[in-house]
């Protein structure tokens, strides 16, 4: 029995060890997955912190959104000096230097709507057209280039000398579609990429000391204001042999005294008429979504029509390009009030230009102008000057077309929808008072629609019922 007994206790104890061989193993085995726990639950905290008001915010202001745009230019500034350190130049000086040279150029592309994209050592990247897209954004990198070559001239010869210069800019340019990518919510970031910033990385890298390089499809968007010259040829892979031209300057007739540098009045009209087409997509944009439905006269193709007229009257009565600028917006303004209230529309088309012109460069006295000629086409017009008089003849111009009639009933449905006017027979009795008693004003605007004009009140007279 004793025996028996001792064996039984030995089995016991046997499966006593085994039992607390797994306890420690399953031990072990919690221990690991209490660590892991532990490290999960750190990370736990760490999001809870996140999906805070204050984290979920950050979040969103670190997604990244992407974007293409159509036309950039994109500049590439190698500011060289390192390569001509000299011993009694002190390195931290010219880091200094180099500071105060990229704040300089970040001023640079404030003042000409360039978005600084970022700088690479002493290689500093910008691009126009980004992130609001404009037609002019050619001109505007060569301009803000042509300034960070002129201010580098300055402090050098202010600071050094001629003879002793440290600093010089290789620049080249390049237009073309890239895409963007978005950072940022509170300061929002841009980084962009394809061809066209490559491109304009390789003419940088082929141009030399105080050139300023572009490609040819820059060249054809800015020829006109600048005095270039062929500069060569650049193997580009899969596409052949590119143009270059180097920018010299502004062309005489486009700068103070013919310095090349410095733009003058015509320059800033010439680039009005140029930059008149990104304020006309603006506006037609505006009306497009905010003009009342019942408009079915004052939209967005009367304005059309009357920016054309005053263009096409303008020119033919001699007029200068800076009235041709002022005439068109004017005219792009004339009816834009129509977005806030139909009565009185032409005054309310005035605070919108106010507004809106200055960011665009236009002087006070441009814009009083402006202001002037729309309040002309207030009813019944009483012009005062031929810039009026082309307002004028250009928003009665349906009066003498072949299509009055069909223009003229979408003027009666507009106004039938606000009750101001009666029965279809009341408007035309309307009409032929009101076309009997017009004239035209501008000699251009008589001989190209007067006739007309005659013809129509004979159309409308036998449509009227006693």
């Amino acid at each position: 029995m004793k025996s028996a007994t001792k064996e039984e206790l030995v089995k016991r104890i046997a499966r006593l060890a085994k039992q607390n061989q797994e306890l420690e193993e399953y031990v072990k085995k919690l221990e690991k997955e209490n660590e892991k726990l532990m490290k999960d639950l750190e990370k736990y905290k760490q999001l809870s912190g996140k999906i805070s008001s204050e984290g979920v915010k950050e979040e969103v202001e670190r997604k990244e959104q992407s974007l293409k745009f159509n036309m950039v230019t994109v500049l590439f500034a190698d500011i060289h000096g390192f390569s001509k350190l000299v011993e009694e130049i002190d390195s931290g000086v010219l880091m200094d230097e180099l500071d105060e040279i990229i704040f300089e150029f970040d001023n640079i592309v404030k003042k000409y709507k360039i978005e600084k994209i970022k700088t690479i050592g002493d290689t500093y990247m910008c691009a126009g057209g980004i992130p609001v897209k404009n037609i002019t954004n050619p001109i505007d990198v060569v301009m803000a280039a042509m300034s960070m070559r002129n201010h580098l001239f300055e402090i050098e010869n202010s600071k050094r000398g001629a003879d002793r210069r440290i600093w010089d800019l290789k620049v080249g340019i390049h237009t073309g579609p890239v895409t963007a990518t978005v950072t940022g919510k509170k300061k929002v970031s841009y980084d962009i990429k394809g061809d066209t910033v490559n491109t304009a990385s390789r003419i940088q890298a082929v141009s030399e000391k105080g050139t300023l390089l572009i490609s040819v499809m820059t060249y054809e968007l800015v020829k006109e204001f600048f005095d270039c010259v062929y500069f060569g040829k650049l193997p580009v892979k899969y596409k052949g042999d590119l143009q270059i031209f180097e920018v010299k300057g502004l062309k005489p007739e486009f700068s103070m005294n013919g310095d090349g540098r410095t733009p003058n009045e015509a320059f800033r009209i010439k680039f009005g008429l140029i930059q008149f087409t990104d304020i006309q997509e603006i506006i037609l944009d505006k009306l497009e979504k905010e003009l009342p439905s019942y408009l079915f006269y004052h939209n967005v193709k009367h304005t059309v029509d009357v920016v054309t007229e005053v263009e096409l009257i303008g020119w033919a009565e001699g007029c200068t390009d800076e009235e041709i600028l002022l005439l068109k917006t004017a005219a792009l303004f004339h009816d834009a009030g129509h977005t806030i209230a139909y009565d009185n529309h032409e005054y309310h088309g005035t605070v919108l230009a106010r507004e809106m012109l200055p960011a665009y460069n236009y002087t006070p006295e441009q814009i009083d102008r402006i202001c002037e000629l729309i309040m002309s086409t207030k009813l019944p017009p009483r012009p005062k000057n031929l810039l009026e008089e082309i307002m004028c003849d250009s928003d009665l111009d349906y009066l003498g077309r072949s299509d009055f009639i069909p223009v003229s009933n979408t003027l009666y449905e507009e106004l039938k929808a606000q009750n101001k006017v009666g029965s279809l027979n009341d408007w035309n009795k309307l009409q032929v008072k009101f076309i009997s008693g017009h004239q035209y004003f501008t000699k251009t605007a008589r001989s190209l629609r007067e006739v007309n004009k005659q013809q129509q009140i004979e159309r409308i007279q036998s449509l009227i019922t006693e």
